[in-house]
């Protein structure tokens, strides 16, 4: 296991290792056998000690002792006396295990590859349809006709959708042309094709710092070397986006100038100017991530590619799940026509080209936008109210901000780690994103913020709150864990 690790990657690794039946030595044991079967950990690792482990997972010594002794007693793990417990040399090497290289996105989307009963997971948010959504999607099968017997491929996205989005974006206050355009599968795909364009192994990228786990690990996988830079309450901190921009000589900057993610801060009209010209100047790209909407701000400023002078190479990323369904994976990016073109090329090499069907959905979801924006909007806004409601109620030492819009509270706790509340919030149940894993900064980063999004229905925001209860008052009692502890030692 890399020297840097800590134990508090093993545990983000063990993932929803309690949830279940059966004694809970063996349930730890199966994590760790997982682990090793999925390539997480190599043979020859080093393993933290029973006391650091057991400290870590909020359990008992025991546990953690019977679990070592189980694997051993398999040949899964060796013991030697001043060496520690390593996984054995004889467990045949596998494949990768498929998450991003470097990267944290699995404690967030393990469950929805691999859903747990009986755990609600706070982990990722989900973005049910709204109502007329389906009566939308049959008016779509009148459009289908000449595609049907055209039947070929549109790498770029649709014709009719491509001129749709630029519309889009003409209506923003920003010229845009259908050739600027490339239709992707979602914005997460959008994001992996610029990171696949302009990054290599050891490319420097300025974060914003928090960030979204998702994308950090899709520009990680690409080698990326995060230089992280602060927020503010007007966005990412400008006057240290200058010396970062001016001492790394980054190949990119990405920022989520319009609701940040997991903040909800909104960029302001001087912040994307300040941006913009800092492109122009020092000829670095920015990525301009929108894909994180839900609760709107009543003045909502235009992309931040609208305030860019010439010469400034923006990229703008947006999509309709959030505002949809989550089911519509549709995305797009808009760009400099030539970096357009060659996003385009990447494209194919992904998937030849999108689906048209979701597509012939989009253009008609696109002519009504701005009602469908307020309509989730107004339902998100009821519900962060009623989520607010129930957390001054029940946990009134905890601090937040009203975010400026998105879809989730960033929650600071009193006193405590989130590191560890995570843990416990997951033997009752309930699956957490701790701070430090939405952070490209050293892991002490942001251990005092949790996220917690708001699209649940009303039954399901009680009872999160409830197990948010329950698992503080546990914590509350028995109080904080160890400081985290080097793995290899």
């Amino acid at each position: 296991m890399d020297s840097s690790r800590t134990v508090d990657d093993l545990v983000g690794l063990l993932g929803t290792w309690s949830v279940g039946s059966g004694a809970l030595y063996r349930r730890l044991a199966d994590g760790l056998r997982a682990l090793i079967d999925e390539g997480s950990l190599e043979p020859g690792e080093r393993l933290p000690s029973e006391r650091i482990l057991a400290a870590a997972l909020r359990v008992s010594r025991t546990t953690v002792v019977s679990a070592y002794d189980l694997l051993r007693s398999e040949g899964v793990f060796d013991s030697r006396q001043g060496s520690g417990t390593r996984v054995s040399l004889k467990v045949a090497p596998v494949r990768s295990d498929g998450w991003a290289t470097n990267g944290v996105g699995q404690y967030m989307y393990r469950n929805l590859i691999q859903k747990e009963a009986d755990l609600i997971s706070a982990s990722c948010m989900s973005t049910p349809a709204l109502p007329g959504f389906t009566e939308i999607v049959r008016e779509s099968l009148d459009d289908l006709g000449p595609l049907l017997a055209e039947g070929t491929y549109h790498p770029r996205g649709l014709p009719e959708l491509r001129e749709a989005i630029a519309d889009f974006y003409r209506a923003r206050d920003l010229p845009t042309t259908a050739d600027q355009i490339v239709v992707t599968t979602g914005a997460h795909q959008a994001i992996s094709l610029v990171a696949q364009l302009y990054l290599r192994k050891g490319s420097p990228v300025v974060v914003e710092d928090p960030g979204f786990a998702g994308c950090l690990d899709l520009m990680s996988d690409q080698g990326a070397r995060f230089v992280p830079v602060p927020l503010d309450d007007q966005g990412i901190d400008i006057n240290r986006l200058r010396r970062a921009v001016d001492e790394h000589a980054p190949h990119l900057v990405y920022t989520m100038p319009s609701y940040h993610n997991p903040t909800g801060t909104m960029m302001s009209v001087a912040r994307r100017r300040e941006v913009g010209e800092l492109s122009a100047r020092y000829g670095v790209p920015v990525l301009e991530d929108s894909a994180y909407t839900g609760i709107r701000h009543p003045r909502e400023p235009a992309p931040l590619a609208a305030f860019a002078p010439r010469g400034a190479e923006i990229i703008s990323v947006d999509s309709l799940s959030k505002v949809a369904w989550a089911g519509l994976r549709v995305g797009w990016l808009r760009a400099p026509a030539e970096m357009a073109l060659r996003l385009s090329r990447r494209k194919v090499l992904a998937d030849l080209a999108g689906p048209q069907l979701d597509q012939v959905v989009a253009v008609r979801l696109l002519a009504d936008y701005d009602r469908l924006s307020r309509e989730r909007s107004a339902h998100l806004s009821e519900a962060m109210d009623h989520l607010e409601a129930l957390l001054r109620r029940d946990l009134p030492d905890w601090r937040w901000k009203r975010p400026d819009g998105g879809a989730a509270l960033w929650i600071e706790l009193p006193g405590i780690g989130s590191r560890a509340y995570a843990q416990v919030a997951l033997c009752h149940g309930l699956e957490l994103v701790p701070g430090t894993l939405m952070t490209a900064a050293p892991q002490e980063h942001h251990d005092r913020y949790f996220r917690l999004p708001v699209p649940f229905e009303a039954e399901g925001r009680e009872e999160i709150v409830w197990r948010l209860s329950r698992a503080w008052r546990e914590l509350d009692r028995h109080g904080p864990i160890d400081a985290p502890v080097p793995l290899m030692i």
